[in-house]
This record gives C-alpha cells, sequence and structure tokens, in this order.
C-alpha cells in the first residue's frame, strides 16, 4: 500500500517522500495497457486483435511509466490535501538516485518533493494611517480645460509660416553633432510638436520658420524637464543622452483655430445636459475635474493600505525553497544570478498575495454576475464619454454591450479582479484613519507621475 513520509528540512519547508509497492499502479498500468490494446491501428492485424505481447513491446514502458507517476501525483495531492498542507506553488522534485521505472521489472519505488508552507500572520487595518489628498480645483485650471476642449473641437489650417506658440509642426528629428553635420548611424524619428512644448529660449528660433526650413537643437536646452522627458523616451534614449544634438526639419506648418464657446461646443462635449451658458459649462467642468481628483485621491488611499499592508505585515517565508523553485519549478528556466535579482519582488508578490487572500475571507468580499455587467458598462460608457448620446437607446445598446462581454473569458477574469480589488480596498479604507490634507494640483500629479510598486 501507498505511504508518504514527511520530514521538516528547514524553515516552513518539508520533504514527502511516496513511496509506491507494485500493487499500488500495476493494476492501473494492466487496464491501461488493455485499453490500448483495444484501440491499437497496426498494420496487419485487425482492430482489438493484436497479441498483447506486441502490445506491451510497443506501449508498455510508456504506459508503465505514466501510470507510475500518475499514481504518484495522486497520492501526493491527495496526502496534501487530507493534511490541509497550505503550500506554494506546487512540489518540488528532489533529485535523487531512483531505480528506473522498468516495465519489466516492476518494483517498489520512492519519489520525494519538497514543499514550501504558507506561513501564519496576523493583520490588523484599523491601525493603518492613511492621508486623503484635497486638490482645490482653481479657475486657472477650469480655464486650461476649457482651451484644451475648445482646441479638441476646432478647426485645422495650414499657416505659411510659425507666427505663435500655439502654431503645431510636423518635424523630422535627425541626430547631429553641434553644427548641424549628420550623424552616421543617428537616431531619426518623425513627430508632431505645439511650439509652445518647447522652453520658452527655443521657441524664438522657429518663429517665421516655413516648410522645409531647419533649425538644430540641443535636447536638454530646447525643453524644460517634463517635455524632455516625452521626447528622450519617444526618441528611445535616456536623459542621460539629453546632451545630443538633432536637426529639425519642419515638414508642416499648422494651427487649431480653436472653437467657439457657444452652445454648439457646449453640446457637443456635454450632449446629454442642457447647458446653455458658459457659466454652466465652466460649473460642468469643475464638478469634471473635481470627481477626477476625488478619484485619484481614492486611489492613493488604496495604493498607502497596500504599502502600509507590505510594510508592516511581520511574515516569515521559506526562502530557500522559494529561490529553487523560482529557479526551476516555473515555465522559465533561471540562472542563479537572474533568481536573486527576481527574488525580492517574487517574495513581495507571494506576500500580498496571502495578506489579499485573506481580507477577501474576512471580509467577505464576493463579485457576482451583475457586478462584472455594471463594469462593462461602465468602460464602454467612459470609452465613449459624449458620444454615448448618438447611440440611441443607451440602456438597450449598453445591456447588449455587457452581455457579449460576458462572453469573453478574459475580460472576465481581468474585470474579476479588478472589481474584487476595488471592493476589498474600499471596505479596508472605510477602517482605516484618514486624514485630510490639502495639495496643489502639480504636486499631486507629479506624486502620482513618480510612484511606483
Amino acid at each position: 500500500m501507498a505511504s508518504i513520509k514527511r520530514e521538516n528540512i528547514g524553515l516552513l519547508n518539508d520533504k514527502l517522500t511516496v513511496t509506491l509497492t507494485k500493487e499500488d499502479y500495476y493494476p492501473s498500468f494492466e487496464t491501461s495497457l488493455k485499453k490500448h490494446a483495444k484501440t491499437a491501428n497496426i498494420p496487419g492485424f485487425r482492430k482489438g486483435m493484436v497479441p498483447a505481447g506486441l502490445i506491451k513491446k510497443m506501449y508498455g514502458q510508456s504506459v508503465f511509466s505514466d501510470e507510475v507517476l500518475k499514481k504518484v501525483e495522486a497520492e501526493l495531492n491527495h496526502y496534501i490535501s487530507n493534511e490541509k498542507l497550505e503550500i506554494f506553488a506546487q512540489p518540488l522534485p528532489v533529485e535523487t538516485q531512483m531505480l528506473p521505472l522498468d516495465v519489466n521489472l516492476p518494483t517498489n519505488y520512492e519519489f520525494a518533493f519538497e514543499v514550501g508552507l504558507k506561513p501564519a500572520f496576523s493583520l490588523n487595518v484599523k491601525d493603518i494611517k492613511v492621508k486623503r489628498y484635497k486638490v482645490k480645483v482653481t479657475d486657472e485650471m477650469i480655464q486650461n480645460e476649457v482651451e484644451r476642449i475648445q482646441t479638441r473641437n476646432g478647426k485645422m489650417t495650414d499657416p505659411e509660416m510659425v507666427e505663435s506658440d500655439e502654431n503645431v509642426i510636423n518635424i523630422s528629428f535627425t541626430e547631429t553633432d553641434k553644427d548641424g553635420n549628420e550623424v552616421e548611424g543617428g537616431i531619426s524619428k518623425d513627430n508632431s510638436l505645439l511650439i509652445k512644448y518647447f522652453a520658452e529660449k527655443a521657441r524664438k528660433q522657429f518663429m517665421g520658420k516655413k516648410k522645409d526650413d531647419t533649425v538644430v537643437i540641443q535636447l536638454s536646452k530646447a525643453f524644460e524637464d517634463k517635455e524632455l522627458e516625452i521626447i528622450v523616451g519617444d526618441l528611445g534614449i535616456s536623459k542621460t543622452d539629453a546632451d545630443k544634438y538633432f536637426k529639425i526639419l519642419i515638414t508642416k506648418v499648422g494651427l487649431v483655430e480653436k472653437a467657439a464657446l457657444d452652445e454648439t461646443l457646449f453640446i457637443a462635449t456635454y450632449p446629454n445636459d442642457a447647458i446653455k451658458t458658459e457659466e454652466e459649462f465652466r460649473a460642468a467642468i469643475k464638478k469634471d475635474i473635481e470627481g477626477y481628483y476625488e478619484q485619484q485621491a481614492k486611489n492613493q488611499i488604496h495604493d498607502q493600505i497596500y504599502h502600509s499592508l507590505i510594510d508592516t505585515t511581520k511574515m516569515e517565508f521559506p526562502v530557500a525553497f522559494l529561490k529553487r523553485w523560482l529557479q526551476k519549478g516555473g515555465e522559465k528556466q533561471r540562472t542563479e544570478e537572474e533568481t536573486e535579482k527576481e527574488y525580492p519582488v517574487f517574495q513581495d508578490q507571494l506576500k500580498w498575495t496571502l495578506i489579499n487572500s485573506q481580507l477577501t475571507l474576512d471580509h467577505k468580499i464576493e463579485v457576482v454576475a451583475e457586478d462584472l455587467k455594471n463594469f462593462a458598462k461602465q468602460q464602454l460608457m467612459s470609452y465613449m464619454g459624449p458620444q454615448m448620446g448618438a447611440l440611441g437607446d443607451n440602456d438597450k445598446w449598453l445591456e447588449d454591450y455587457a452581455v457579449r462581454m460576458m462572453q469573453d473569458r478574459k475580460f472576465v477574469e481581468d474585470s474579476y479582479q479588478r472589481i474584487s480589488t476595488d471592493k476589498l480596498f474600499t471596505a479596508i479604507e472605510s477602517e482605516v484613519e484618514a486624514k485630510d490634507e490639502a495639495i496643489e494640483a502639480e504636486k499631486f500629479a507629479d506624486m502620482l507621475n513618480n510612484h511606483k510598486h
């Protein structure tokens, strides 16, 4: 009869040795071999009439090995389930000197596996303290958004030359030396930029320029930090290369004539609202901006909760086992150097998975079909924006779309995870201590842009 021996070999690290006798696997081997005999299609023999000896010679070894290994797996899974072992990933085979699996010499076999046991830990979300950031929406922010909407709904014209910061130019970047001589094998890239994206001093050299004119710039002097980061990323280089020179060839000069602040623009922006005046239009924009920052502030609270749980929850791990599993047990085989480099992030992911699972149980988080349908509808409304008003019967259209998306397995899996996580953080948010803190929009944006986890 099959047996399993368990022994501790390290912190949260056990060894399971599975012993099989011939009686454990041989009956299933013989049954499986008979099935092969019934279905085997071998020239010279009628189906089902192939001699047993020939079947064993042709298929015996592979069937024998399969049945032994299937029995090992079944016994191991039964033991883990019966003993309620909470383990990481899958058991890791231990390399040992084992008798070969020989169909002609069936005998007792031993298979050894390592398992990493999940740690015990405690959580107390009520001790978490967070900041709830409050961004004041200013008249300048509203005006900037008004102008963006006017530009977005404006009409593109083709002036002869660059005359203001509002001109847009289609350009080709070509890497050069400081004298404008092209660098052999250098970078070339097309782009489209507003003149006002350049640093103030650099804008002057573009005034009066026309199609096919060129300007030589040094990236670090032509752009301020925020724009420079975008430009170097688009060129495929880093800020350390920002002292490079480039010749800019103007391939087209354009200018957007902004849309008038009238009812036509109001309807285009908010088709479902009866906005008649500029004052009402600005009030609607303010509400949108406030809603955006409220959502971002909520996301920030969730971020703070996440980091607090990761940083303060005490948890031990079977580090040696997990490193071996990371190196050899996954789909991708890693070197020792790769394993050491990737392990800290891997452990944090495991830690969060354990915390998340426990909190999900504690807070009885559930995601039902209606949640998924509503999520699909919200996504579509977010994508479509004002255009939703042109779809006629929105409710039926949204319902049909949601039903279709529910048939998409990937959508359901991804959405389930996002909805579950949002529900969990919303539940925890109501339990933590949150202190309001005023913050300027620019500083808040920098915080969001520079955040990593």
